[in-house]
């Protein structure tokens, strides 16, 4: 059985981590803030985003994007200012998630496609594409709450997890950087996945988030691992730390803002486990 032990916490809802440099980045949402820590829990830097962080990657230039999710749009951060890099009201129709940045600059960002807080429906919903100039445009569409991406196969694979599709999907990455090919790489049958990040093995570990567990899944659906949380709830993972198998999972109590705010019982636990993530 795998503990997990608690790098930082007092936070509001910490979500879409990233292992960048040789630190932890992640975004609390509630908190508005995009927080940099070392692997003692350290904060080394914070990023004031006031309409909610989500997903985070890097440009080329060494330049981090951010996605500003009741916004709707994608900032990027040159080290001391923010400057917008792309509006993507036109593409998603409720608040931006999260993202994943290739390569070449190409982000690929979900929408939730609802208002979830308010007891609204799950509607399908559509992935938005933002290249490396801010040129913005749709990369497919009629997905389930697209949510946390990975890109596998040296950069031609994109899964997202379809949160309330239950299952996680597919895409052939073109070398313009648009979709094709959709298919189920895993159905997750009853877990519920949010943020996932992928090992060099190509297993994806899933944040199964009302299940109360990060399970370690392979191509076409078999669990490998799972890592028990408690009664919190895991919305989000990453591997990284000296190795890169140190799984940092981001924890909350709830996901309402006005109790996460309230509690601040947010936090990122972490676990070393046997297969890892060579530094990106």
């Amino acid at each position: 059985m795998k503990n997990p032990k608690i790098l930082i916490e007092n936070l509001m809802f910490p979500e879409c981590p990233r292992w960048h440099g040789g630190n932890l980045w992640f975004s609390d949402m509630h908190g508005r803030r995009v927080f940099c820590v070392d692997l003692q829990g350290n904060i080394i830097e914070t990023i004031d985003i006031l309409g909610e962080p989500g997903g985070l990657g890097w440009l080329p230039s060494g330049e981090l994007l951010i996605v500003s999710m009741q916004e709707r749009r994608v900032y990027r951060w040159s080290g001391n200012k923010l400057h917008q890099h792309a509006c993507l009201a036109d593409i998603h129709t409720r608040q931006s998630n999260d993202m994943v940045v290739d390569k070449l600059g190409n982000a690929y960002i979900g929408n939730i496609g609802f208002d979830i807080h308010s007891g609204e429906a799950p509607q399908l919903t559509a992935l938005a594409r933002v290249d490396a100039q801010g040129n913005v445009s749709k990369a497919t569409d009629s997905l389930m709450c697209p949510n946390g991406m990975v890109i596998l196969d040296e950069g031609k694979t994109l899964v997202v997890a379809e949160t309330f599709a239950r299952q996680l999907t597919a895409y052939t990455i073109a070398e313009d950087g648009t979709l094709r090919d959709r298919r189920v790489w895993a159905d997750l049958g009853k877990f519920v996945p949010d943020g996932i990040c992928a090992d060099d093995e190509g297993c994806i570990w899933v944040s199964a988030c009302i299940h109360h567990a990060c399970l370690r899944v392979q191509q076409g659906g078999e669990i490998l691992d799972r890592i028990d949380i408690g009664r919190d709830n895991p919305f989000s993972c990453v591997l990284g730390g000296e190795n890169g198998k140190r799984l940092f999972i981001c924890v909350a109590t709830n996901s309402e803002p006005s109790v996460t705010q309230r509690l601040k019982s947010g936090r990122i636990e972490y676990v070393d486990v046997s297969v890892g993530r060579n530094a990106r």
